[in-house]
């Protein structure tokens, strides 16, 4: 005769609709951050050597047409033309594919038909933002590495890094804050032009506006007061810090991390409410 189930085992089962993962889905979120890699990574070509490529050939056009021994004053220091685009063009390369990244997960979700995988699994809404960023911040990472390496290579072009700690800051939470920006596209764009017209109106030219090419110091106060509130001045200006000592503007390094760290932390709680609520995803 079998036994019978005690009724203490009985109470331990739970009741329909309650959730049996009480903290950290920590198997959900890696899969999903595992799948987010592996789309990127099956199409590399793509994803990561062929932004690498294109920014290695910015270098050579501007390296060219400035010439590479031009000297540019960054804030007491004097560097080459090249030694001062380098480290913009890398961070750039890596916020443009962070946000091209984030901002296709849950659009092509939207428009084949497949948001349902994304909704349906046992994952909390900030595990699914979380897994959704990370893959971002990877691809990132990624397309900086490959960025660096061959500039590192090329011949008259210095980024050595001086300041590891602030290369990755600045790196990392530049990332974090276009992944963001690219969750929020793809929550609210309903086609593939929607997300195209934010990265032509709104990334490209905040990222082309940013100093990448230029000092800001160079700039009317007027014009230096408009690339003041452009988030990603203090990105790339941050980032260039860790390749060469030495930063553009007046304002110190130790502020512009603190910026750009509650810019995420703002982000995050502002796309965190939108997923959580559903808009544009579960109607």
């Amino acid at each position: 005769m079998l036994d019978q189930p005690s009724h203490g085992a009985r109470n331990q089962q739970p009741a329909p609709g309650v959730p049996t993962i009480r903290n950290v889905n920590w198997g959900g979120l890696k899969t999903l951050y595992v799948k987010e890699v592996r789309r990127f990574f099956k199409v590399q070509l793509q994803t990561i050597w062929a932004p690498a490529i294109q920014t290695l050939l910015f270098l050579m056009v501007f390296t060219v047409a400035m010439g590479g021994r031009t000297a540019v004053h960054l804030g007491g220091a004097t560097v080459t033309f090249a030694d001062f685009i380098a480290p913009g063009l890398i961070v750039m390369g890596m916020l443009q594919n962070a946000f091209a990244n984030a901002s296709f997960s849950l659009l092509v979700g939207k428009i084949q038909g497949t948001i349902v995988d994304y909704l349906m699994p046992p994952l909390s809404t900030a595990e699914l933002l979380a897994a959704l960023v990370g893959g971002a911040v990877t691809r990132a990472i990624c397309v900086g590495l490959a960025v660096w390496l061959a500039m590192a290579l090329w011949p008259g072009v210095h980024v050595t890094p001086v300041q590891p700690l602030a290369i990755l800051w600045f790196g990392i939470m530049g990332s974090v804050f276009l992944a963001l920006l690219g969750v929020l596209t793809s929550t609210w764009a309903e086609k593939f032009d929607h997300a195209a017209a934010v990265t032509n109106f709104v990334v490209g030219p905040l990222a082309l506006l940013s100093g990448t090419f230029y000092s800001v110091d160079r700039l009317s106060p007027a014009f230096q007061a408009i690339s003041h509130a452009n988030p990603f001045f203090y990105i790339i200006s941050g980032f260039r810090y860790g390749f060469v000592g030495a930063t553009d503007g007046y304002m110190s390094i130790w502020a512009s991390g603190a910026i750009i760290g509650a810019i995420d932390i703002v982000m995050a709680i502002g796309v965190y409410a939108l997923l959580k609520s559903g808009w544009k995803l579960k109607n």
